[in-house]
């Protein structure tokens, strides 16, 4: 799948590279075992204040009826490529921080979270996509989930399949080498829009 690798600035590890977003996955079941370093890792993830406010919600494609539901919370366009993953995830912050207040930063950690958990995922060949086009109202009903934690994102993981049995739209998505904005209009320097020396 060398279409879609970066052609990054400088060297970076293989791993976030190589990684990408797929739509067309296997159908093939991801097992408990093949999930389990992918959870670990996000545990590790680092945290303001250590409150690691992030929460998970997986179905395995085998667990039908989990699966269903977190399947029925995603958006039509979303439903038509993400039933072949090999499991699915509501990924959950904790909106409120131990000590009662509201904690600003949960977002940001649960995305640091899913980062930790996708790096782990490239490294044993497991794909990942996260989807923001689904329907947290819906989760919360699906899942019984608390007031005060919020579903921020459904991820699909699994291994790649054909890009042939996707839609054409999504098929033509799946085949075309993915870009990046360039360093210079991403990293400032002294002011807002500035070039710094890295770039």
């Amino acid at each position: 799948m060398s279409q879609h690798r970066n052609e990054p600035a400088t060297s970076v590890h293989p791993l976030l590279e190589a990684r990408w977003s797929p739509r067309a996955f296997s159908r093939e079941t991801l097992t408990d075992a093949e999930l389990l370093p992918l959870f670990e890792a996000a545990r590790w993830a680092p945290s303001a204040s250590n409150e690691q406010p992030w929460r998970f919600i997986v179905a395995r494609r085998d667990q039908t009826e989990a699966y269903g539901r977190i399947f029925a919370c995603l958006s039509e366009s979303n439903r038509r490529w993400a039933g072949s993953a090999g499991a699915l995830v509501i990924a959950v912050s904790a909106k409120v921080a131990r000590s009662g207040r509201e904690n600003g930063h949960a977002r940001y950690d649960l995305g640091q979270a899913v980062a930790h958990l996708t790096v782990q995922a490239s490294a044993a060949g497991i794909y990942v996509h996260q989807m923001g086009g689904f329907s947290a109202d819906a989760a919360r009903a699906a899942f019984a989930i608390p007031a005060g934690y919020d579903p921020a994102v459904v991820i699909a993981l699994g291994r790649l399949g054909d890009p042939e049995a996707l839609d054409e739209r999504y098929r033509e998505r799946e085949l075309t080498a993915r870009d990046r904005r360039p360093l210079r209009e991403t990293v400032f320097g002294g002011s807002w829009g500035e070039p710094t020396s890295l770039a």
